[in-house]
């Protein structure tokens, strides 16, 4: 029988990202945003968040987090190139994240020892970031790609090497609940949980409000699974 895989996350992160169960994904336009939502977050429960690389101002924002809100386990996403890996760890990310498995990004990550979950949405994609020595993989999108459906029947021919998933995309409230229920399930990434409404409009109560009914559907699950 084939060993399980060594993970990439070192063991007192992956315990946080599964402890906090949803992983806030967003874009920050105005890093002056960064610490006040950090801390809305953590506020509401949700212990980790991915800062996606689509603005000048995600490398600052993140040093913000790092300096002002440490607690935070926060790491970024939409690592495109091998070069921004570099970036992203001189900044201080907890973990990387991408949409797709690219192999320089992987090996860059590696290399430099940042905790790393590729994007993947079909076998091959995962037989590619497992070569390359992953085992925390995000699945995405994911309720495009099939939803739970989709992921069920991904996750069996690789369940033995314990591989591990984070969903993104398409997935709210309403459904949270069933994927934290697939044993597949490491976390769920969530959009929702920042809108870019409250973001605008500095409304930090709110941003706390939607993570604290969040953390409430992770935990009522979490009791569940201890049943």
């Amino acid at each position: 029988m084939t060993a399980q895989m060594k993970s990439l996350f070192p063991d007192e992160l992956l315990e946080g990202i599964e402890t906090s169960g949803v992983i806030a994904v967003l874009i920050l336009e105005n890093a002056d945003d960064a610490v006040p939502v950090a801390r809305s977050l953590l506020d509401g429960g949700v212990q980790a968040m991915e800062l996606t690389l689509r603005t000048p101002s995600a490398l600052e924002s993140l040093r913000q987090i790092r300096l002002h809100v440490p607690e935070m386990l926060a790491g970024v996403g939409t690592i495109l190139r091998p070069e921004q890996v570099d970036q992203v760890r001189d900044a201080g990310a907890a973990f990387g994240v991408s949409p797709g498995t690219s192999v320089g990004v992987v090996q860059q990550a590696i290399r430099t020892q940042l905790p790393f979950a590729p994007g993947v949405m079909t076998p091959t994609d995962i037989e590619t970031a497992v070569a390359l020595g992953c085992r925390e993989l995000k699945f995405f999108p994911a309720e495009p790609s099939g939803g739970l459906k989709m992921l069920a029947s991904l996750y069996a021919p690789f369940a033995h090497l314990g591989v591990k998933f984070i969903p993104l995309g398409g997935i709210n409230p309403s459904n949270l609940s069933q994927y934290l229920s697939s044993p597949s399930v490491l976390a769920v990434g969530g959009s929702w949980l920042v809108s870019a409404k409250h973001l605008k409009t500095g409304n930090w109560t709110a941003i706390t409000e939607t993570a604290a009914e969040a953390i409430q559907i992770v935990r009522q699950r979490q009791d569940v699974g201890q049943e």
